[in-house]
């Protein structure tokens, strides 16, 4: 029987995987470093280390920033330099104790000791100063956005070397949602003309440095992105949607890229789901997508689930399914 990490270089790679992989088994998050980012409590609010507040609402399933007239950062995108300030990131080797015990704790022959990267780029952009300004922005002042986008690039590659020097990590994951469920925020062009470059610096310094796998989180329709991410370096496509057509994506790029989703948090992550809700959804991802290039999962972000007992309930259906079919 293949190590968990065997088995997904066997799914990636187009060889003789003996199992599905389930969904995040093989990679263990180091989340507990100092400069990892904090969440908001329900129903609270937190000021980050840019200044962003972020507000996570009762009844709601995630947290998001506040843009209204006191609370938004950045409110002219060309006097981002006098508001947007890089946070230190530079700890004593003491802050960095817990999380090298947990790096040294992987079994490295089982699991990838992954770090964990959000927001990303896209995201960091429209944080600070709201979508609507972000996707205008694009447009109206683009000097200015590939300025700032420049600059939140090299703190992110400062952010690689704290990450690198202290755990020496051979996976990266890595948020920046990029569409809606139906298209890209962005045109492929524009995207191209704002964001390759600076990801290919990013993702280029942590495969110079001993990381051996991205994997990108974006939950969303992408797919006119995807060549873009095989240029940028990403391995993984985590979150993808079945609005993106998996299975001719997985024909057309399979030998390229993996894809990891096709289940719709939405669809079986809510206060009524089921056991059979969930059986039914896997089946259907796992006998339309295939056993390589695909890891069946949900699309959320990380290995957890809105509702308790969802997560666990789906690894039981992925591993039914790997009994019917390997």
């Amino acid at each position: 029987m293949l190590t968990k990490r065997q088995n997904l270089v066997e799914v990636m790679k187009g060889g003789n995987p003996d199992r599905f992989v389930k969904q995040y088994e093989c990679f263990n998050m180091i989340m507990n470093t100092p400069i990892t980012r904090k969440k908001p409590p329900i129903g609270g609010e937190i000021v980050n280390e840019w200044g962003v507040t972020t507000r996570w609402p009762e009844g709601q399933i995630g947290a998001f920033p506040v843009h209204d007239e006191e609370h938004t950062v950045v409110k002219d995108i060309t006097k981002w330099r006098d508001v947007v300030k890089a946070p230190n990131i530079k700890f004593p080797a003491e802050a960095w104790a817990a999380a090298k015990a947990s790096a040294a704790a992987v079994d490295r022959t089982e699991q990838y000791c992954t770090v964990f990267v959000a927001p990303g780029l896209f995201e960091h952009v429209h944080y600070l100063m709201s979508m609507e300004e972000a996707l205008m922005a694009f447009y109206e002042e683009p000097e200015a956005m590939h300025e700032l986008i420049e600059y939140l690039t090299d703190w992110e590659i400062e952010l690689a070397k704290e990450f690198i020097t202290h755990l020496k990590p051979d996976a990266l994951f890595h948020h920046d949602d990029w569409g809606s469920q139906i298209n890209s925020f962005l045109s492929p062009s524009m995207f191209e003309e704002f964001f390759l470059e600076p990801y290919k610096r990013i993702y280029g310094f942590y495969k110079e440095n001993g990381v051996e796998l991205v994997v990108h989180h974006s939950d969303s329709y992408a797919a006119n992105l995807v060549p873009f991410m095989i240029e940028m370096g990403i391995d993984i496509w985590q979150g993808v949607m079945k609005t993106n057509n998996i299975a001719e994506l997985i024909q057309k790029y399979g030998s390229q890229i993996t894809f990891m989703g096709g289940l719709h948090s939405g669809e079986i992550d809510f206060p009524g789901w089921t056991q059979d809700i969930i059986a039914t959804e896997v089946e259907k991802a796992c006998t339309e997508y295939g056993k390589l290039y695909y890891i069946p999962g949900s699309s959320q972000g990380l290995a957890i689930s809105s509702f308790p007992g969802v997560y666990e309930a789906t690894d039981e259906e992925i591993e039914k399914m790997s009994k019917k079919m390997f």
